[in-house]
């Protein structure tokens, strides 16, 4: 990605494009920085030891990826968290949520290096829907870079930078706004109010990204380079945030 994953080979322009134009993917392995490989490996080995093998065959989880910072190289020690994402061969349970959390204190818990796991949970029947497609779809095979199992990418698009994606990405955001409503007031704590005003600041300068996406025809996850873009899109937008 331009400005934020060096190492993807990108056509057009660079903008985080393959060379066929479709949306390269983010993030691998190797570019973790050594600060987080500690991090990781025991993440892997506890969601092992959490959910089994999924490459034996008797595992609930079919898969497991990292995603954001850390697998796109640019996690900042004791400031970003680190961000999984569980595939499950069936619907998640209470017990699978439980194990899950678990898994994500005792990681943070350990490595002061992050500063706590972010872990969503899912089942393959979801991630590969229609309803999907372009939404947690792409989410899987572009943001997403694989840590355990069969990579579902196999199994979905390649995708481009169209408007079709920016609507469906953006197809929760009216669900989300009143549960950001519910955390804030909830929030008891200076440090509870920062991680929410972090995770909602990143997600509507991506949102705010996706809009003007098709016109620039590429796509980022860098959020300077994302804010950028669009307040050259709606430069009164840009005067009055910036």
């Amino acid at each position: 990605m331009t400005g934020s994953t060096p190492g993807v080979t990108t056509g057009a322009g660079g903008r985080g494009l393959n060379e066929d134009g479709t949306i390269a993917r983010e993030g691998a392995r190797d570019r973790v920085a050594p600060e987080f490989a500690p991090v990781v490996e025991a993440t892997r080995s506890r969601i092992l030891s959490a959910f089994g093998d999924p490459d034996a065959g008797a595992s609930r989880l079919h898969s497991a990826y990292l995603y954001g910072s850390v697998p796109r190289g640019t996690a900042l020690p004791g400031r970003s968290d680190l961000d999984v994402l569980l595939a499950l061969r069936s619907a998640p349970t209470a017990e699978d949520r439980a194990r899950t959390e678990a898994l994500g204190r005792s990681v943070d818990a350990d490595f002061p290096q992050i500063d706590g796991v972010g872990a969503l949970l899912f089942d393959t029947a979801t991630l590969l829907s229609e309803r999907e497609r372009h939404d947690l779809g792409f989410f899987v095979a572009c943001l997403c870079t694989p840590l355990l199992g069969k990579d579902l990418a196999e199994r979905l698009p390649r995708y481009r930078p169209t408007s079709l994606l920016a609507r469906e990405t953006n197809g929760d955001l009216a669900r989300l706004l009143p549960l950001w409503r519910e955390r804030r007031a909830a929030a008891t704590t200076d440090a509870e109010l920062l991680r929410l005003a972090r995770h909602v600041g990143r997600h509507l300068t991506r949102t705010g990204f996706t809009l003007v996406m098709p016109h620039w025809g590429g796509w980022t996850s860098d959020l300077e380079e994302s804010a950028d873009l669009f307040g050259r899109s709606y430069p009164a937008r840009n005067d009055h945030y910036g």
